[in-house]
């Protein structure tokens, strides 16, 4: 590998969660997801029913209903106005250009009274307005990610009000917003993920610069060109190009690994993600929490960790919000496959303060699963569960309906072929953190 290339795939890793996290933010402003409707910046669009197969983001949960408003504050400031939900459980996650976590507004975080929250850009020196809490945006173009939790069909009316109750609006005079930049039409192979992934990587750098502490290793990949301010992708030098290219599919491959493969630990074959949205050192704001333990400090790690989390969970919580798990393989190191059966069971429910749930996804995209059950993910509030005796929960994973009605009451479907499950535990208490609960393995039907 030459050192071009070698520095081309560093580049991958390092830029791949911005440039796919604003890849998003596009998708949402000009054609939205299924249940959420396309919203121009600076407001809110609103899913009318949980997430189904349609929903084609990845990992998207089941077990809450969005709200999403991608936010452009080049403009000026927002303020941001929250109902009371009366102790139902919500969060508003914060998510800027790096898929940085800064801030959360919600029932742990800040309670489920009604607020006001002023919405700043970088650099940013006004008065607040009495009663608002100002949250500081590290770049001008950021996410909030708002889910509600609903509990079914018949609970979708008392979200709606709760989401019909929430605002943004400009707070003093508002400029002209820049919105994202735009890549160079002019990059000669624009099909070639490479050569387009590096252009976008470009302009994407210069309008959102990085933390301060990772100014001096962005200029690493000047040789690559990223730092110019006109594209050199137009009409590249070959051995460039060549570099580029390689290094793309190589960090491709790095990303790819560590998601699998990656520094999460493991029990039971489930790898504890609790700790895969620690990467932020640098942006802590209303809702986050600045303890060590949630702080990866070696930045070289936490770039991998980002490019993982963003690949296979962009938008996902901290831990002490949502504790994720997911796994691939069975109890004997198998790799799941709908071309079996399989069964999971709890003898003790997660413990949380909120709810917790088990759902399920495709490989190797990570979407909802399609099925005749319309069931897509399973947990605490799915109603008719059948518990055993002793009140453990056994879960049936398969592909077709069990014939016996009480695996069928406990049924996840799986897609035909491989998938990959994932346990979600909102407000985990710190057993599960601590790890002194463990996971439960799924393990083959024979």
């Amino acid at each position: 590998m030459s050192d071009l290339q070698a520095l081309a795939s560093d580049a991958y890793v390092y830029g791949y969660p911005m440039v796919f996290n604003l890849d998003e933010v596009d998708r949402f402003t000009r054609k939205g997801m299924n249940a959420v409707a396309p919203a121009p910046f600076n407001t809110f669009s609103h899913a009318t029913k949980l997430a189904g197969p349609d929903d084609t983001f990845v990992s998207v949960n089941n077990d809450t209903v969005y709200s999403m408003a991608q936010i452009d504050l080049s403009a000026g400031p927002l303020l941001l106005t929250v109902p009371g939900t009366g102790g139902r459980y919500y969060v508003m996650q914060f998510v800027d250009a790096w898929t940085n976590n800064f801030a959360y507004v919600g029932r742990r975080a800040t309670g489920t009274r009604p607020g006001r929250f002023l919405c700043t850009p970088p650099g940013w020196s006004g008065k607040v307005p009495q009663g608002a809490t100002r949250i500081a945006f590290p770049t001008t173009v950021a996410s909030i990610v708002a889910r509600w939790a609903c509990a079914g069909e018949a609970d979708i009316a008392a979200v709606r009000a709760l989401q019909d109750a929430t605002a943004l609006e400009p707070y003093g005079t508002p400029g002209e917003a820049e919105g994202l930049p735009v890549a160079d039409v002019g990059v000669v192979d624009v099909i070639d993920g490479g050569l387009m992934f590096f252009e976008k990587l470009r302009v994407r750098m210069a309008a959102f610069p990085p933390a301060p502490a990772d100014i001096d290793f962005q200029g690493t990949f000047a040789p690559l060109g990223l730092l110019k301010a006109v594209s050199p992708y137009t009409s590249p030098d070959p051995e460039l190009a060549e570099a580029l290219r390689a290094g793309f599919a190589d960090g491709k491959e790095k990303v790819e690994l560590a998601t699998t493969h990656g520094m999460s630990p493991e029990d039971n074959g489930w790898k504890l993600a609790y700790h895969a949205f620690d990467y932020n050192a640098d942006f802590f704001e209303i809702g986050t929490v600045t303890d060590p333990a949630w702080i990866v400090e070696d930045r070289a790690r936490a770039r991998v960790m980002r490019a993982a989390a963003a690949r296979a969970g962009l938008w996902g919580n901290h831990g002490y919000e949502a504790a994720y798990a997911m796994t691939w393989n069975d109890a004997a190191g198998e790799p799941l496959d709908g071309g079996s059966s399989y069964t999971l069971r709890f003898e003790k429910a997660p413990p949380v303060d909120a709810f917790w749930s088990v759902t399920m996804y495709d490989l190797p995209e990570y979407h909802l699963v399609d099925n005749a059950a319309d069931r897509y993910s399973i947990g605490d509030r799915t109603p008719g569960l059948v518990r055993a005796s002793d009140g453990s929960l056994t879960l049936r994973l398969s592909s077709e309906r069990p014939a016996d009605e009480t695996e069928a009451a406990n049924w996840l479907p799986t897609p035909p072929g491989r998938f990959r499950p994932v346990l979600r535990m909102y407000e985990p208490r710190d057993a599960v953190v601590t790890g002194s609960y463990r996971l439960p393995p799924i393990t083959r039907v024979s």
